[in-house]
């Protein structure tokens, strides 16, 4: 049997491979686990049109063995990890597929530290959850209660302005694309909070426009709205606003690898960044090590996965980690992604340099990299199938010591990851065509 939980906690087809018995027996299994009778569990949910029942679902099950359950409603999934942290809960649970469909959703369990679980303690819950009806419910006198907790957030909202009323962003003008998911409800006020003018889009979410041509996984329309207000960058949250992807007044991308060399580089200059280390994962483009090497910082690089990201930035000390999806973690504020925190980064360092986001992200020069996402019923299997590897070993020796492979299943979605990454872009493509092919045809 596949084990339920992957990178970010487990995710399906909304009513059909994720079921709301699922969430019944995760929320009996958190409240058996980590939370206790008398014990609290706080939950959220993003924009979708499922979330709704999963939330009804998680809380019946932990209310079952007299654990209460806070429903926040929606919220991004960093402030849900910072009001677990506040010391009023023992875990907590987002209900979201982040940059997923519409369709999909996801079950993500935090720690009273808000921060995601060791693997171990999945394992755990996930042996829990296929024995919920065995554990023994509460009499009535002792069931949990279910606590509508909406105002929870301005706790979350308050944080999160303070740190942008230190930000002197008057002058400037931003595009906020809020992926008609839960940065809704927060992201457009702190950046005002800068003193930026900040023009909204996409943000009226009706259930199952989340992510749709819109958001940190499809910044074009962003782009061309950032081109024709004339705005001096835009930002664009993914559909639970824990990633966040920019673009500069020509609306050109600037992705989370270039975030990362923007933040590092400033810190390193400032001697602001502990240890000179930043973490990233194994996707990050060669050219932001070779940036952040030449300013005198080193990188450590870890497994795809912002959990890990934290354990790397735990283990060595650094203050400043991430993805190149755009999921960025600045300790001094936060334990996980927070594309809001992101932007006011962003912002901060363009306003502390007085540099156009286009000059800034020119100093981190990006090798040509292409990474295709295979649909493969059989994705864990590509190790064991010889003509695939004997492929990915040939277009490892055509690119040579300059360039890497890397191939990996998604442990989001049944697909198998290819990432090729070298000097010459012709090549780099061509390469990553040739492996996803074969792939689709080997796996499938």
């Amino acid at each position: 049997m596949p084990r339920l939980f992957g990178t970010d906690g487990i995710r399906g087809v909304a009513n059909v491979d994720l079921k709301p018995t699922l969430a019944y027996a995760l929320g009996r299994a958190t409240a058996k686990r980590l939370v206790g009778p008398a014990g609290a569990l706080v939950v959220g949910q993003d924009t979708r049109r499922s979330g709704d029942m999963f939330v009804a679902a998680i809380t019946a099950g932990a209310t079952s063995l007299g654990s209460d359950v806070h429903q926040i409603g929606v919220v991004p999934t960093p402030a849900l990890a910072f009001l677990a942290s506040q010391g009023d809960f023992a875990a907590g649970i987002m209900v979201s597929a982040s940059h997923n469909p519409a369709d999909d959703n996801g079950l993500k369990v935090l720690d009273k530290d808000g921060l995601k679980l060791d693997d171990a303690i999945e394992d755990e819950l996930e042996q829990l959850i296929w024995r919920a009806e065995e554990l023994i419910a509460v009499p009535n006198a002792e069931l949990g209660r279910a606590v509508a907790a909406h105002d929870l957030l301005d706790r979350y909202r308050e944080h999160r302005m303070g740190l942008a009323r230190t930000i002197p962003a008057g002058g400037l003008r931003v595009v906020l694309d809020c992926a008609n998911g839960s940065g809704c409800a927060v992201g457009p006020g702190v950046l005002e909070a800068t003193g930026a003018s900040v023009d909204v889009i996409h943000a009226e979410p009706d259930g199952v426009n989340i992510n749709v041509h819109s958001g940190a996984t499809d910044p074009a329309s962003l782009a061309q709205e950032v081109m024709h207000r004339r705005a001096d960058v835009g930002f664009a949250l993914d559909g639970d606003a824990d990633r966040l992807i920019a673009v500069d007044a020509a609306g050109r991308v600037v992705d989370g690898d270039q975030v990362l060399g923007i933040l590092a580089l400033d810190r390193l200059e400032r001697n602001a960044l502990p240890g000179g280390g930043l973490v990233v994962s194994v996707l990050s483009n060669g050219g932001l090590q070779a940036a952040v090497e030449a300013a005198g910082g080193h990188v450590v690089r870890t497994p795809v996965g912002d959990k890990y990201i934290l354990e790397g930035m735990q283990v060595s000390g650094s203050g400043l980690g991430g993805e190149k999806s755009g999921h960025v973690i600045v300790r001094e504020h936060t334990t996980s992604g927070d594309g809001i925190v992101t932007a006011l980064e962003v912002l901060r360092v363009m306003c502390r340099a007085e540099r156009p986001l286009a000059d800034l992200a020119a100093r981190i020069e990006m090798l040509p990299q292409q990474q295709r996402a295979i649909k493969a019923r059989h994705k864990d299997q590509w190790e064991g199938d010889r003509v695939l590897q004997e492929a990915i070993a040939e277009a490892a020796r055509r690119l040579g010591g300059a360039g890497r492979v890397l191939v990996r299943p998604s442990g989001t979605e049944p697909a198998l990851r290819v990432m090729v990454e070298g000097p010459d872009e012709a090549l780099v493509t061509e390469l990553a065509d040739t492996l996803a092919t074969l792939a689709g045809e080997r796996l499938n």
